[in-house]
């Protein structure tokens, strides 16, 4: 999705996020992430805002929508929502800025006890029965085993994409951004999401799980239930290699079939453990 800054907006959607902020004394566009038309940190009359926005008539806008649906709901390790607005075609987003880093998830890296407790955190929560998200059923159904479905059903709210790119460490916190993605499902999905971007950072897919085990969820869960969710998860890398043969989406195909073989094993090792 191209870019704009945010001066390049009509005035009408301006003057809306003026009328929110105060006069706008400096905007700066942001380069990271890859679904917003506009991303830029507004320094204000009231202060600093991060505003991301996406054109009212595009595919993407309804993920946008639900991300500002959920807001409310999120914990205290989520960014704080000031205002959402439908103006001029836009769809815009008011977020609170946060000043921080990606997250390293490699395997010495001091990041992942805060990670361990952002998700944590977020394993309390459950969906409000009034929101209309994505179920994770719907979402695995074309790539789980047959009769495995019933696993992944759940009222936990999810985040299903730990990419590093969607955790900032900040004030000395892991903090989870961009819920263009949230789900409803059984709570243990997450920490095997999580376990697959471990393994993109350098973990054996023996130690993803075991770090996957620190949470009661996964650790708690019919061995069945996770293997279905590998295999979900390999058919899913794999559908998604096919279509864009991309490098870094063949390795992720790659690594989520050696994270199938592992749990359909049935030999992962105990917390504390390693594969070493």
């Amino acid at each position: 999705m191209s870019r704009i800054p945010f001066e390049q907006l009509p005035a009408d959607v301006r003057q809306a996020v003026t009328d929110k902020t105060g006069p706008v004394h400096q905007a700066v566009t942001m380069t990271g992430g890859m679904n917003s038309g506009v991303a830029s940190v507004l320094e204000t009359e009231s202060g600093s805002v991060f505003v991301k926005g996406i054109a009212s008539d595009h595919p993407q806008v309804a993920a946008q929508r639900r991300e500002a649906e959920i807001a409310p709901h999120l914990p205290t390790s989520c960014p704080r929502l000031y205002w959402h607005l439908e103006v001029g075609g836009w769809s815009l987003l008011g977020y609170e800025v946060l000043s921080g880093r990606h997250a390293d998830y490699s395997p010495s890296s001091a990041d992942l006890e805060l990670v361990e407790a952002a998700l944590t955190e977020l394993q309390r929560i459950t969906v409000p029965a009034d929101i209309e998200i994505k179920d994770a059923v719907d979402r695995w159904a074309d790539y789980a085993p047959p009769g495995t479905l019933q696993h992944f059903t759940g009222n936990t709210l999810l985040h299903t994409d730990f990419a590093p790119h969607n955790v900032l460490i900040a004030d000395g916190r892991a903090r989870l951004i961009d819920w263009a993605w949230p789900t409803r499902g059984a709570a243990w999905i997450d920490p095997g999401a999580l376990a697959l971007r471990l393994m993109e950072a350098g973990h054996p897919a023996e130690d993803a799980i075991v770090f996957a085990g620190r949470f009661p969820s996964w650790r708690n869960t019919d061995p069945e239930a996770l293997a279905a969710f590998g295999s979900a998860s390999a058919a899913l890398w794999r559908e998604i290699a096919q279509e864009d043969p991309t490098p870094w989406k063949q390795r992720m195909a790659k690594r989520a079939a050696a994270f199938r073989l592992v749990l359909l094993s049935g030999s992962t090792p105990a917390v504390g453990s390693t594969s070493s």
